[in-house]
């Protein structure tokens, strides 16, 4: 157990994300002090000025790259803020890196050649990419058109992340120099999820799978720049070619429990009214 009788500090960016405030949130329910890093508290990833208040005298941070943690500016900026973090006596940092995305391993090499006592977090397809982001709309609007194909995917609730995330920055050593790889409990295609979200809602959705070159373009038309929707697809459709189409205990290794069901996740969010059209 850690000793909080002097409250530690733990810097989260990404705060406000997806999986930052869950983390800070988890943080938090650990007795720990949260130090929240986004710009709305002036701290910019792509701003190496501000990244010294937000780290000064900390115990320890999370590091959540913004766009693609597979991205060369991702290898280039988690390299020199984990140097900078050592630097000023945060060696303790714990980075999300995305499973089976080769992309992403120079940014994680970035991070173990910093000098810092790292674990690096692998996560599969988070299940709120279904309730939280781009897709939503596409769902509330009656199908989603994906590159996936039929390809099964081992959905992990981003809950899950940040209760691993938090034990692995407050538990002292356990899990320095570990790559831990999450996955949820089952595999399923993206079909079958959201002929889920579907039986949940009572709404007739449909799955459409569309070719690589077909997403990209829509990615533009929706305002991503070519070169950053060029990226995404190549990411995509390495991540989706079946490579992850296995589970993993990495969950309940740090928790001791199974991960939450997909199942879960939907009746939870069609509760909350989340698809309604």
């Amino acid at each position: 157990m850690a000793d909080n009788t002097v409250k530690k500090t733990v810097v989260v960016t990404g705060a406000s994300g997806r999986t930052g405030s869950r983390v800070a949130q988890a943080v938090g329910a650990a007795g720990f002090e949260v130090r929240a890093a986004s710009r709305a508290r002036g701290f910019d990833w792509e701003n190496p000025t501000t990244w010294a208040e937000a780290l000064r005298d900390a115990d320890a941070a999370y590091l959540m790259y913004p766009s693609d943690v597979g991205s060369p500016a991702a290898a280039e900026g988690v390299g020199a803020l984990a140097r900078e973090a050592v630097g000023l006596g945060v060696r303790r940092l714990v980075l999300l890196s995305a499973r089976g995305e080769t992309q992403a391993l120079a940014t994680e090499e970035a991070l173990k050649s910093s000098g810092a006592r790292w674990t690096v977090v692998r996560a599969s397809w988070f299940s709120q990419n279904f309730s939280e982001g781009p897709l939503v709309a596409e769902l509330r609007r009656g199908e989603l058109a994906f590159l996936a194909g039929e390809v099964a995917e081992p959905f992990l609730d981003v809950r899950d992340i940040a209760d691993v995330v938090a034990v692995a920055l407050t538990s002292g050593d356990a899990y320095v120099g570990r790559t831990l790889e999450l996955t949820g409990p089952r595999l399923l295609s993206f079909r079958e999820a959201v002929a889920e979200i579907a039986g949940a809602t009572g709404r007739d959705l449909a799955y459409i799978p569309v070719p690589a070159r077909d997403y990209g373009e829509a990615l533009v038309g929706f305002g991503v720049p070519p070169e950053e929707a060029e990226f995404l697809v190549e990411v995509f459709e390495g991540l989706l070619d079946g490579r992850n189409a296995r589970l993993t205990d990495g969950v309940r290794e740090v928790l001791g429990r199974a991960p939450r069901d997909f199942g879960d996740f939907v009746r939870e969010a069609a509760a909350a009214g989340v698809w309604k059209g």
